[in-house]
């Protein structure tokens, strides 16, 4: 007998696109602020319908579906996670405040706290992501109500952009599971 079978995907109980669609979302947006690389957004629709988040929110030049490059990496998911385009991130990042969302940047900024120090009154929430170089922005750093930091141990200091954003949704995601 085999200790670890490898399952096959008509066994994972994966939801169809319409039962996804339907179902309780963890209460997170993901927003992608100039991102360049359109592998790295399709990276993180990917990513953002595995957590099972409420939204993705793509700003400045980040480029959007349709694009052969977002659907080669989001295998789909750009269709099963809702997502909306504001050119202007301030203009989004506003309307998230007004309507009760905790603005968290992710980045490596003076005054950070860890990713994983996220309590149940931090909810509803909107992780902001940004450039693959440049970071976020300050006037996007101005509106965060705080920067969340992935400590770091090597040399480098530096995590692709989705990578990052990877596991800040899922320890997100574990933290709004926690206190439900």
């Amino acid at each position: 007998m085999e200790r670890f079978r490898k399952l096959h995907g008509s066994e994972m109980n994966r939801l169809t696109f319409e039962l996804y669609q339907g179902s309780p979302k963890h209460p997170v947006i993901l927003m992608l602020h100039n991102i360049r690389s359109m592998w790295n957004v399709g990276s993180m629709f990917r990513t953002a319908d595995a957590a099972g988040i409420e939204k993705m929110i793509i700003s400045g030049y980040t480029a959007v579906p349709p694009r052969k490059e977002i659907d080669k990496t989001a295998l789909g998911a750009q269709h099963s996670v809702l997502w909306e385009y504001y050119a202007d991130p301030l203009e989004a990042l506003g309307g998230l405040k007004a309507s009760g969302f905790r603005i968290c940047g992710l980045e490596i900024a003076e005054g950070s706290r860890p990713y994983s120090d996220i309590s149940a009154s931090d909810f509803p929430l909107c992780l902001v992501v940004g450039n693959e170089v440049d970071g976020l922005e300050r006037e996007v750093l101005e509106l965060c109500d705080d920067v969340l930091e992935i400590p770091q141990y090597g040399t480098k200091h530096s995590l692709n952009v989705a990578v990052a954003a990877g596991i800040a949704l899922f320890e997100l995601v574990r933290a709004a599971r926690a206190n439900v």
